[in-house]
């Protein structure tokens, strides 16, 4: 499976292009993605102007990968795959996409959902929050 992640936020572009490559497969009658955005959240009455990402990326890729295998067992997909950011990502950018194909939109509305909740309990990624004052936290995944 082809590198997860990407440094930076995740572009408008590369979320069209991906759906975009996917479109060709003419068995796939429904998409359903999820993007995470970074929120300008209020923490301490100060508020979050990014989040840097780090991760362990070997565990990291070899947990997405079982995610994706796991899904593909269980829901009739025709795809799925994971991208997340690794560094800094500012409030209102893309830090997590995950796009899911199927012949179906009822399984995709399930597998979605499936993915995204297994990423936040298992993948080890970590996010900084920093703030303006250029001090941090560590965000907790919720």
């Amino acid at each position: 499976m082809p590198n997860s992640f990407i440094k930076g936020s995740i572009s408008s572009g590369f979320i069209a292009e991906t759906i975009s490559n996917l479109s060709t497969n003419t068995s796939i009658g429904a998409h359903d993605i999820f993007l995470g955005q970074i929120r300008a959240d209020k923490i301490n009455d100060k508020e979050v102007i990014a989040i840097d990402y780090s991760a362990h990326e070997t565990m990291a890729m070899n947990n997405f990968n079982q995610i994706i295998e796991d899904t593909l067992l269980k829901f009739e997909l025709i795809d799925a795959q994971i991208h997340h950011s690794l560094g800094k990502v500012f409030k209102g950018e893309i830090c997590l996409f995950v796009i899911v194909a199927s012949g179906h939109r009822k399984t995709v509305f399930k597998a979605i959902e499936y993915i995204v909740e297994r990423i936040k309990k298992e993948a080890p990624i970590y996010g900084k929050e920093l703030f303006e004052d250029k001090t941090h936290v560590w965000k907790v995944n919720q």
